[in-house]
């Protein structure tokens, strides 16, 4: 069987939401954060702010000096899932599998709908099922998608970003190495900025400069070259998540001022290890593995975690876990930006542990 996968990106979704919901923002520099006058990142943008540069994950106070009419709106993450759960009913109506990477993409496994004589064939008999998708998310939801559907998952993602918003691409096996040679290296599935750099600086850096070069790249990125020498070609062998399990909870706050007040800090994390319980319990999981994270003035970012072999949903075992890594690792040795929580390595609720920990915040 050929393989055809799909992936539906919603184009500037919570921008787009708040558009929809408020005429008055129509066409207007949208950025979904917290206002440049409070600490705090940006969301998502419009592409009326996008044109200033704003991007997600940008301090507010930067996108305010780079798009001076923009208008804050203040998440409601509530809303946005509702619309996701909304929206991925109209995916899931096709019968196709899916893999929701978050609220506003999935992949889809169009494979069984769409069998022609060759692989290309394959991929353009999906085109009928995306316009169909597109054409009732704008008509039922009013707001717009971009498709993109290729044999894998690296080039389905390629193609979804190409004609944003509101496009529909597909990349054939005979055109996807041509597709990829101008792209820049850091387009590919797991290139970072450190790797990014490393194959600029050896003069690598388009993927037609990886398709290229005679080495599997092992030499500049270690264990990863191989594996990015087949993306660079087009290759990619992922399959689908389709397990629909949640793999990790988190929580974070970004102070209005830098701190490191223990007060304030164990307040915070009190408050996180309670809604990350919360949802442990809603979701009828608990958790063996807990993360803290923490960001300084300068953006330094680091995070550090604990793994027992019993699990938990317990919020004061989790708060008490956090103040524990934080004490170990002597992560509060100047004010802190951003002050974070998290539990992975999710399991069915079992016996819960009883280690007592009498670590506190107080002791870092």
């Amino acid at each position: 069987m050929f393989r055809v996968i799909g992936l539906i990106d919603m184009d500037a979704f919570y921008a787009s939401v708040e558009q929809r919901d408020n005429p008055a923002l129509r066409g207007k520099p949208v950025i979904v954060g917290s206002p440049p006058t409070q600490r705090g990142v940006v969301a998502a943008s419009s592409y009326e702010a996008r044109k200033f540069g704003v991007r997600s994950a940008m301090p507010s106070v930067t996108a305010g000096r780079l798009c001076p009419a923009g208008i804050f709106v203040r998440p409601d993450m509530e809303k946005y899932r509702a619309e996701s759960r909304v929206i991925m009913e109209i995916v899931a109506k096709t019968g196709a599998a899916i893999e929701q990477m978050s609220v506003d993409e999935a992949y889809m496994d169009l494979s069984p709908f769409c069998q022609g004589e060759t692989a290309d064939d394959s991929l353009r008999l999906a085109l009928p099922m995306a316009r169909q998708i597109k054409a009732e998310i704008l008509e039922t939801r009013k707001l717009t998608a971009s498709i993109g559907i290729a044999s894998n998952k690296l080039l389905a993602k390629l193609a979804a970003d190409h004609k944003k918003p509101d496009g529909l691409t597909v990349i054939t096996e005979a055109e996807k190495v041509e597709f990829l040679r101008p792209l820049p290296v850091r387009a590919l599935h797991g290139v970072g900025h450190v790797t990014a750099e490393q194959l600029i600086k050896a003069g690598l850096a388009t993927v037609g400069d990886l398709q290229k070069h005679p080495s599997d790249l092992r030499e500049l990125v270690g264990s990863f070259g191989p594996v990015l020498k087949q993306f660079a070609m087009g290759e990619d062998d992922r399959l689908l998540d389709l397990s629909g399990e949640t793999k990790s909870i988190s929580s974070e706050t970004t102070f209005l001022q830098d701190t490191a007040d223990r007060q304030v800090l164990r307040a915070t994390l009190k408050e996180q290890a309670q809604e990350i319980a919360a949802e442990l319990d809603e979701k009828q999981l608990a958790a063996k593995t807990v993360q803290v994270r923490v960001r300084y003035s300068d953006f330094t970012t680091l995070t550090r975690q604990v793994t027992f072999e019993d699990s938990t949903s317990d919020p004061l075992l989790i708060y008490r876990f956090a103040c524990h890594l934080l004490a170990r690792h002597k992560l509060v040795h100047r004010p802190l930006r951003l002050l974070g929580v998290g539990v992975s390595n999710l399991v069915p609720p079992q016996q819960q542990m009883l280690l007592p920990l009498e670590i506190t915040l107080g002791q870092t």
